[in-house]
């Protein structure tokens, strides 16, 4: 029989596992849940689920729908907006930071991840191994950004609003196939910023890759449909899409 102690640890557990359902996407915008599922969804038990829906409706998350139960997070344009509004000014702050701290080294480094999907790509096809690959070095930049500001507070509405994002790309858009390329190239052309000390170039990149992001979800995204070439991405850092 499993024994669970410490209220405060069994909260956050509990929250880490929810957050973990739906960056594994076990969990669907909109999809209804009991506490009984949600107690077997994150192996929890019921006290630690009560105590964590307070926390998930407040964050919007979650919200319960009389005589139906608990709702996740739907998906809709005002969401979609708020998320991405919230999104471009946090990540532009933090990387006009970033741009004055970064180490030449570790931005290097942080390239070559990149590159590495790109030359693993270009080696064959774009599995789902390489596309969940992509997607963490893909988020991990976005948070290295962010937590290097050093401002917890902000570090929290990020990650709160990262999970409405990942609940948004679940509904509208996910890294697919067509979709990698562009991203990967974004990433590339703001990294080369990064690495030529060019705040304004920065500033640009990231908004234009916030911007690109926002337009996929929607469905409005025409680059998808003429996709550079891995060659162009291997060849070239800095090609801007129209």
């Amino acid at each position: 029989m499993r024994v669970f102690s410490n209220p405060q640890s069994l909260r956050a557990r509990a929250y880490e596992n929810f957050r973990q359902q739906i960056l594994r996407a076990n969990v669907q915008p909109g999809q209804f849940v009991s506490q009984r599922e949600l107690m077997q969804l994150l192996d929890m038990p019921l006290g630690a689920v009560r105590e964590l829906i307070p926390r998930l409706e407040a964050e919007g998350l979650l919200r319960t729908v009389p005589q139906r139960g608990l709702q996740i997070a739907h998906v809709d344009l005002k969401l979609i907006h708020n998320a991405f509004q919230l999104r471009a000014m946090l990540e532009r702050e933090a990387a006009l930071h970033f741009v004055q701290v970064v180490s030449d080294v570790h931005l290097s480094n942080i390239e070559q991840a990149h590159l590495n999907i790109v030359h693993q790509a270009k080696a064959g096809d774009i599995t789902d191994e390489l596309l969940t690959e992509a997607t963490s070095v893909d988020w991990g930049l976005h948070d290295l950004m962010i937590d290097t500001l050093g401002n917890d507070l902000i570090s929290q509405t990020y990650r709160i609003n990262s999970l409405r994002v990942r609940l948004i790309h679940l509904e509208r858009s996910t890294l697919s196939a067509e979709v990698l390329l562009p991203a990967m190239q974004e990433h590339l052309n703001l990294i080369a910023a990064f690495k030529a000390r060019d705040a304004q170039a920065v500033s640009e990149h990231v908004a234009f890759h916030i911007h690109s992001a926002h337009q996929r979800v929607l469905g409005q995204d025409r680059r998808v449909l003429s996709t550079p070439t891995l060659a162009d991405l291997s060849s070239t850092h800095v090609t801007e899409f129209s």
